[in-house]
């Protein structure tokens, strides 16, 4: 089972420094996964899967998380408190990725997702050799998660107007990227 640990950012959470790891999840996940799947505050802003039962959950969690090839539980003392997924392409798209990510909103501001996002960017270009450029769409209205973007080297790209119907409503998107600094490529 894979283990990437990190110390926050040097904020201190109600138990001293929040020492944070990725980790596969697993059905006995289900509860922690419902605090940020009911959330409307999360799924506002993100396109999460929202739950409204826990058998929702631990179906999300069986069908489309655990066969997912890299979907992790971002854990603060291995609770999970959000997700961190890479989402591969295929076929003349493979050199792209695309990053997701959410947390419940009791961690937000605590800098929790630019470490987890961070941790991601440390290793997925080497675990993937073939991954050349690994992109993220943010609502344009989620300006925190611009933020996190940035702090982790990412780029801004673009703003695509209509991209995504989100919440019955049409919305625009801001395009991140983030290229592979290997030079065999």
């Amino acid at each position: 089972m894979e283990r990437n640990s990190s110390h926050s950012d040097g904020k201190e959470g109600k138990e001293g420094f929040l020492e944070i790891s990725l980790r596969p999840f697993d059905l006995s996940d289900v509860d922690d996964l419902m605090v940020w799947a009911t959330d409307d505050r999360v799924s506002r802003i993100c396109s999460v899967v929202t739950c409204t039962c826990r058998e929702e959950a631990v179906k999300y969690i069986k069908d489309c998380v655990i066969p997912h090839p890299w979907y992790r539980a971002i854990c603060i003392k291995n609770r999970p408190v959000g997700f961190i997924k890479v989402t591969p392409n295929s076929g003349g798209d493979r050199c792209r990725a695309e990053l997701g990510y959410a947390l419940a909103t009791k961690y937000w501001g605590q800098g929790i997702a630019t470490k987890a996002v961070k941790m991601v960017v440390s290793s997925i270009f080497s675990e993937w050799s073939h991954l050349e450029r690994l992109e993220a769409l943010v609502l344009v209205e989620n300006p925190g998660s611009q933020r996190v973007l940035e702090k982790a080297g990412f780029q801004r790209e673009a703003v695509l107007k209509k991209h995504l119907t989100h919440r019955g409503r049409t919305r625009d998107l801001v395009m991140y990227s983030l290229l592979s600094t290997d030079p065999k490529l």
